[in-house]
């Protein structure tokens, strides 16, 4: 005989993805208005400056860096609920992923899209991550201590909770009005 588990709303300050008893739950959208809902994360790769001269010029053993990133991203947003146990899979309806070169390093901007009953910041933010992920993985042959940072949400719109923007973030990248 199996008992089906309650899915009561979680109250005010408390984390959605689990029960009353504290057993982890996935979150009972299915109540849950279907909008058109974006997300723009960031991510940076520090890098040193012979690296980062060999990503402008192209001279890396493993090719483009920046490109393969773009693809890697892209690809991996659209399996984000294969890498985080508890998110949705979602039908995506567009996915940016850019990658500029800094001086001191690589600058990573996704924007996801898709008009669902959940959001897709977790899309956004595994977008960027799997992006410095392969430019750490196209560029270590010439630096292991390639460090990636400030992984984040910058904006996001759609949805019950309405629309964010993060403090202090730059105008670079995608943004939700483009």
């Amino acid at each position: 005989m199996s008992r089906k588990a309650k899915t009561k709303k979680p109250a005010a300050g408390r984390l959605s993805h689990y029960r009353e008893g504290g057993e982890v739950n996935m979150v009972d959208v299915s109540a849950k208005a279907v909008t058109t809902r974006t997300a723009v994360a960031h991510a940076f790769v520090r890098m040193a400056p012979r690296v980062v001269r060999a990503v402008r010029s192209v001279k890396n053993p493993k090719g483009n860096p920046l490109e393969v990133a773009r693809i890697a991203g892209i690809a991996a947003a659209k399996r984000t609920s294969q890498w985080i146990p508890l998110c949705h899979p979602l039908p995506i309806t567009h996915i940016d992923v850019t990658a500029s070169l800094c001086k001191d390093g690589v600058e990573l901007h996704s924007k996801v899209t898709a008009t669902a009953q959940t959001g897709v910041e977790m899309e956004a933010l595994v977008a960027v991550t799997c992006a410095a992920l392969t430019v750490y993985d196209m560029c270590k042959a010439l630096d292991k201590g390639i460090e990636i940072t400030d992984v984040y949400l910058l904006e996001k719109s759609g949805g019950k909770s309405g629309d964010y923007r993060r403090a202090g973030s730059k105008a670079a990248g995608p943004r939700l009005g483009k």
